[in-house]
Order: C-alpha cells, then sequence, then structure tokens
C-alpha cells in the first residue's frame, strides 16, 4: 500500500497555466488554485516568508495551493528545505500544496532527501 503525501505531489516540469501580477500574497491563478511562485534562487533565510506567504493563501480563502518552481534556477539544499516546510505548514493548516513544474535536479534532490512520492 502506497503512502500518499497528504499535502500534494510534486510534478515534473509542466508548461505554467495563467498567472495574474503578484498581489498582496503572492500571483494567483484566476481559474484554478491559488499559486506560489517559488523565486529563481531560494536561500534559507527565504523560507519562513514563503511559509507566511503560503498561510496568507489559505487565510485569504484558498484550500488547495499549486507551488510553480519553473523559475528556480538552481536546486540545493535550501530549496529542498523549502519544499519540506511549505508541505510542512499545508498539513499543520489541513489543506494541499502541489508542487508544479520541478526541474530534474531537484526532483533528484527531493527523491534523495525521501520527500519524492513514488
Amino acid at each position: 500500500m502506497e503512502n500518499a503525501d497528504p499535502a500534494g505531489p510534486v510534478t515534473p516540469a509542466e508548461p505554467a497555466g495563467p498567472v495574474t501580477p503578484a498581489g498582496p500574497v503572492g500571483p494567483v491563478d484566476l481559474v484554478g488554485p491559488a499559486v506560489l511562485v517559488m523565486p529563481p534562487r531560494v536561500t534559507f533565510a527565504d523560507v519562513p516568508p514563503l511559509c507566511e506567504r503560503l498561510r496568507a493563501l489559505y487565510g485569504a480563502g484558498a484550500d488547495d495551493v499549486v507551488c510553480d518552481l519553473a523559475a528556480l534556477t538552481r536546486a540545493d539544499l535550501a530549496t529542498v528545505e523549502a519544499v519540506a516546510r511549505l508541505r510542512l505548514t499545508a498539513r499543520r493548516a489541513g489543506r494541499g500544496v502541489r508542487m508544479r513544474n520541478a526541474g530534474p535536479e531537484l526532483l533528484a534532490l527531493l527523491t534523495l532527501a525521501g520527500l519524492e512520492p513514488a
């Protein structure tokens, strides 16, 4: 029996959908779930503000959030930390977060860290 991640899966890169300009809590997709766009380079200092933005999206009424990773230019341990903390934030809020447009380097790191769902 597979253990599905209740916070949502990480998916390989795919074309990004339409996203509006950044608002007070970040870009929001007008026709689907809210979208949180990961910056091109993530540092450990970026992780708490990203989690705050996710909580703000939930506070604004989003039940499910898509975290778009297409802008990432480098996958490293700070990025893995960000994904893990975003999933934990979603789980604690009883909501969902799905990662979209993860590159092969990030997928490999997540798998190595045991964070990539089967």
